[in-house]
C-alpha cells in the first residue's frame, strides 16, 4: 500500500467515531437501531483504519528482525504528516510595510498573492511503535464495548419510561445519546493516539475529559437514599473539577514545552539533539526541563488517578458499566500513562539529572499502587473492587517509569487494556443478572451491585462465570499462562534491577509493588468468591441468569487477548537462557525502536542512565511473581472460596483486621474526608458566607451603600447651595431692584418745572464737590 493511502488512512482513523458522533446527535438519536449501528460503522471503520496502518508498521519490523537490519529504528515514525494550522505573524504582500488593501487604496494594485513571513504552528498525525499497540488495543475494546452497551442498554425490550435513571429490564430510553457520546469518546481517544503534537494531544485529552463528565453523569436523576452515596451528577461534576485541576497545570507545561524546544511536535523535541540543546541552554537546563517533565506529569496524575488526586475515579462508577469499561480499560486513565510514554526522553533525562524527579513520579506510582490495593480489600461493590484495582494497576505503570522502565509501563498499559476492560464488563453481565432476578422477585431495595448480597452465581451465569475469572486471573498476575503475569513480571525485572543499580528508588518500588501484586491477588479471589462460589445469599442471586450474546460475545472475545497478548513480551533472557536464543521479545524489540536511538545519544553524552535495553536475568523477581500471585490466591481461597459465606454473615476481614482498620480501609483512607473538611467545606464556605454575606452585603454593597450616601450628601448640599444662592438670592436682588424700581418711579412725575429745579439742585451740588475736591487738592 502507497504511502499516501496510509498517510489518508492514518488522518481518517479518528473520523469513523467522529462523524458517528454528529449524525447521531443531529438525526437518529431518537431511531435506536440506526443509532448503535452507526456508532459500530463509526468505531468499525476506525478498527479497520487502525489495524491496516498497525499492520504496516508490524511489517516494517518483521522486515527488520528478518533481514537483521534497523530501518524501524532509524525512522521510528514511519507515517508523519501535518497541515500549518495557526499562523504567527504578519501577512506581507509584495510591499514590504503596505498591506494589499491599503496597497489598493492608494492607487498600487498588487497581483502578488499575499506572502506569511512568520512561523506557523502545525497540526497532524503519526504512526510510530508506540502509538502502533494504542492502534490495536483501543479501537478493538472499544468495539467490544460498544457491541456489548447495546445488550447492556436492553435493547429490544420494551422501551423505558424514566429519563436519567436506570430502567431496570427496559430499553434506555436515551440510548441514541449514549452511543452519540460514546462516539465521541471514541474519537477523542484516536485523536490523542495519532496526533503528532502535544497542542492536538490535549485537545483528544479535553474531548475526552468532556465526555467523561458526560457519562459518569448520564444517570443525572438517580439518588439514593443512602447519605455516603453520590448521585451520578455530583460523581460527574467530582471527575470534571478534579481532572481540570491537573489540566490547568497540564497546560502550563505545554506552554513552557513550547518556550523551551519552539514547537510542540513529538519527533522534533523527543530526540537526542532537541534535548540536547535545551539541556545545555543556559535559559533552560536541566532544572528547566524537570519542571517541564512535573508540570506534565500532573495532567497524568489527575487523568490516570493517581495519588493526590485519584478521588474522582471510585465515584466514576456511577456511570453505566460501558462508561467504567472505557474510561478504565480503553480510553481516559490509559491516556495518561500514554502522556508519560511519549514524553519518556524528557523524563528519562529529568531523572538521571535530578533524582527528586525519579522519586516523584515512582513514589507517587508506587504509593498509589499499594494504597488501592489496600482500600480494594473491603469493598462490597463489584464495580468498585475493579475501581481502585485500576488506580492500583496505574500505579504500577507510573512506578515502573519512575525508574526508567519504558517497555515495561508500555507492555502493563497494553495487557492491562484487555482483562481490564474484560473484567468491568463481566461485573456489569454478573449486575444485569442480579437485577433480572429483582425484577423477578420485585426486589428493588437490595443492591444488585454488592457482592454479599450475590453466591452461587457459577452455575446460573457460567459464561460470564469463565470469562470473568480469566480476567481476575489475569490481573492476579496467574503464572505463564496470563498476560497479566508477564507484564507486572517485566515491572518487577525493572525495579529490582534498577536497585541492584544503586538506584534507591528502584528497591522502594520493587518491595512496595510486591506487596501490592500480593493483595492484588487477594482480593481478587476475594470477588471470585464472594460473586460466584457458594450458595446464592438472597433471592435476587437465585433467580439471575446469563447475559444475553450483546454482552456475552464481546466477554468471549476480551478473553482472547487477556492471555495470549503476554506472550508476545517473554524476556529474551527467560529462565537464564543466552539472550534470543530461545526466546525472542517481539515486543521489546518492537515497542522500544521509537526510543532506541534517541536514548543510545542521551546515553552517550551522560544525560541518562541507560537506553532501551533488557535487564540481567535474575531469579529474584520472576519468584516473587510467582509467590504474590499463587500466595494471594490461595489465601483469597482460604479465607473466602474454601468454605463460602452464607447469607447474613459478616465480612472474614473484618474480625482479622479489626473494626477500626477495616473501616478505615473501607472509607478510601477518609481521603475524600480530609478533602472535604480541608477543601471542599472551605470553598463552600467562601463561596456561601465569605462572598455573598461579608464581600457582597457587607463590603460591596457597604461601599456602595457609602458612596449612595455621600452622593445624596453632596445632592442636598448642592439643592441647599442653588436654593439659597439661585433661589432665595435671585429672587432677594429682584426684589431689591423691584423696590429701587419703585422709588425711581416716583421721580418721573412728567412736570417739566420739577425736572428743571431737580437739574439745577444737581448741578449746584456737582459743582460744589468739584470747588471741594479742587480746594483740598
Amino acid at each position: 500500500m502507497s504511502e499516501t493511502t496510509l498517510t489518508a488512512l492514518t488522518w481518517l482513523i479518528p473520523a469513523g467515531p467522529l462523524l458517528a458522533f454528529f449524525l447521531i446527535l443531529l438525526f437518529l438519536k431518537r431511531n435506536h437501531t440506526a443509532s448503535f449501528i452507526t456508532a459500530w460503522t463509526g468505531i468499525g471503520v476506525a478498527l479497520v483504519f487502525s489495524w491496516i496502518v498497525a499492520g504496516h508498521m508490524l511489517g516494517i519490523y518483521w522486515q527488520d528482525y528478518q533481514n537483521k537490519t534497523d530501518v524501524l529504528e532509524a525512522h521510528p515514525a514511519v507515517i508523519e504528516s501535518s497541515i500549518a494550522w495557526l499562523p504567527i505573524g504578519d501577512y506581507y504582500a509584495d510591499a514590504p510595510h503596505m498591506l494589499a488593501g491599503e496597497a489598493e487604496a492608494v492607487g498600487h494594485v498588487s497581483t502578488a498573492v499575499p506572502q506569511y513571513n512568520g512561523q506557523w504552528l502545525s497540526m497532524g498525525v503519526v504512526v510510530d511503535p508506540l502509538n502502533t499497540l494504542m492502534l490495536i488495543m483501543v479501537p478493538f475494546t472499544v468495539l467490544m464495548i460498544f457491541i456489548y452497551s447495546v445488550g447492556y442498554h436492553n435493547y429490544g425490550q420494551p422501551l423505558g419510561t424514566k429519563l436519567g435513571t436506570p430502567n431496570h429490564g427496559k430499553e434506555e430510553p436515551l440510548f441514541g445519546r449514549f452511543f452519540a457520546m460514546m462516539s465521541l469518546f471514541a474519537a477523542g481517544m484516536l485523536i490523542l493516539v495519532v496526533a503528532d503534537n502535544l497542542l492536538l494531544f490535549f485537545i483528544g485529552w479535553e474531548i475526552m475529559g468532556f465526555c467523561s463528565y458526560s457519562l459518569i453523569g448520564f444517570w443525572y436523576a438517580r439518588t439514593y437514599d443512602d447519605p455516603n452515596k453520590i448521585p451520578p451528577r455530583y460523581a460527574s461534576i467530582k471527575a470534571f473539577m478534579t481532572t481540570r485541576v491537573a489540566d490547568v497545570v497540564m497546560l502550563l507545561g505545554i506552554v513552557y514545552y513550547y518556550r523551551v524546544f519552539g514547537t510542540l511536535n513529538f519527533s522534533q523535541t523527543m530526540n537526542g539533539e532537541a534535548l540536547l540543546r535545551a539541556a545545555e541552554s543556559p535559559a533552560v537546563g536541566l532544572v528547566g526541563l524537570a519542571i517541564i517533565t512535573l508540570l506534565l506529569f500532573t495532567g497524568t496524575d489527575g487523568k490516570s488517578a493517581q495519588w493526590p488526586l485519584h478521588v474522582w475515579l471510585p465515584d466514576a462508577m456511577e456511570g453505566p458499566t460501558p462508561v467504567s469499561a472505557v474510561i478504565h480499560a480503553a480510553a481516559m486513565v490509559s491516556a495518561g500513562i500514554f502522556l508519560l510514554l511519549r514524553i519518556f526522553p524528557l523524563i528519562a533525562v529529568s531523572i538521571h539529572s535530578n533524582p527528586t524527579v525519579g522519586i516523584i513520579i515512582g513514589g507517587i506510582g508506587a504509593f498509589t499502587a499499594l494504597m488501592a490495593a489496600t482500600m480494594a480489600l473491603t469493598q462490597s461493590d463489584v464495580k468498585g473492587v475493579l475501581a481502585f484495582s485500576t488506580i492500583s494497576q496505574l500505579g504500577f505503570m507510573v512506578a515502573a517509569l519512575g525508574v526508567g522502565g519504558f517497555i515495561a509501563a508500555t507492555f502493563h498499559l497494553l495487557t492491562h487494556a484487555f482483562f481490564k476492560a474484560l473484567l468491568f464488563m463481566g461485573s456489569g453481565s454478573i449486575i444485569h443478572g442480579m437485577e433480572h432476578g429483582a425484577e423477578h422477585v420485585h426486589d428493588h431495595h437490595t443492591d444488585p451491585q454488592n457482592m454479599f448480597n450475590m453466591g452461587g452465581l457459577r452455575q446460573k451465569m457460567p459464561i460470564t462465570f469463565i470469562t470473568f475469572v480469566i480476567g481476575g486471573f489475569a490481573l492476579a498476575g496467574f503464572p505463564f499462562i496470563t498476560a497479566g503475569f508477564w507484564s507486572k513480571d517485566e515491572i518487577f525485572v525493572e525495579a529490582f534491577a534498577a536497585g541492584t543499580e544503586g538506584n534507591f528508588m528502584g528497591w522502594v518500588v520493587f518491595i512496595t509493588l510486591v506487596l501490592a501484586a500480593f493483595m492484588t491477588a487477594f482480593y481478587t479471589m476475594r470477588q471470585i468468591a464472594l460473586t460466584f462460589l457458594g450458595e446464592p445469599r438472597t433471592p435476587l442471586a437465585e433467580h439471575a441468569h446469563e447475559s444475553n450474546g450483546f454482552i456475552t460475545l464481546p466477554l468471549i472475545l476480551l478473553s482472547i487477548p487477556a492471555i495470549a497478548a503476554g506472550f508476545v513480551g517473554i524476556p529474551s533472557n527467560f529462565l537464564g537462557t543466552e539472550y534470543k536464543s530461545v526466546f525472542v521479545n517481539h515486543f521489546h524489540d518492537f515497542a522500544g525502536a521509537i526510543y532506541y536511538e534517541p536514548l543510545a545519544v542521551l546515553l552517550e553524552a551522560g544525560l541518562v542512565s541507560k537506553g532501551i535495553t533488557t535487564p540481567d536475568w535474575s531469579w529474584v523477581p520472576i519468584s516473587a511473581s510467582l509467590i504474590v500471585a499463587l500466595g494471594g490466591l490461595f489465601l483469597g481461597w482460604l479465607v473466602y472460596g474454601r468454605q463460602p459465606l452464607k447469607a447474613g454473615e459478616p465480612d472474614p476481614l473484618l474480625r482479622t483486621l479489626g473494626e477500626p482498620l477495616y473501616n478505615f480501609l473501607l472509607n478510601r483512607w477518609y481521603w475524600d474526608s480530609l478533602y472535604d473538611r480541608v477543601l471542599i467545606r472551605p470553598t463552600v464556605f467562601v463561596s456561601e458566607v465569605v462572598v455573598p454575606q461579608i464581600m457582597d452585603k457587607g463590603i460591596i454593597d457597604g461601599l456602595l451603600h457609602l458612596t449612595v450616601r455621600i452622593t445624596f450628601a453632596i445632592g442636598g448640599a448642592m439643592a441647599a447651595f442653588e436654593r439659597a444662592v439661585f433661589g432665595d438670592g435671585i429672587d432677594w436682588l429682584k426684589d431689591r431692584f423691584l423696590d429701587l424700581a419703585r422709588e425711581f418711579r416716583t421721580f418721573q412725575s412728567g412736570k417739566i418745572q420739577e425736572y428743571a429745579l431737580l437739574s439745577t439742585v444737581l448741578a449746584w451740588i456737582f459743582a460744589a464737590f468739584i470747588l471741594i475736591i479742587n480746594f483740598v487738592l
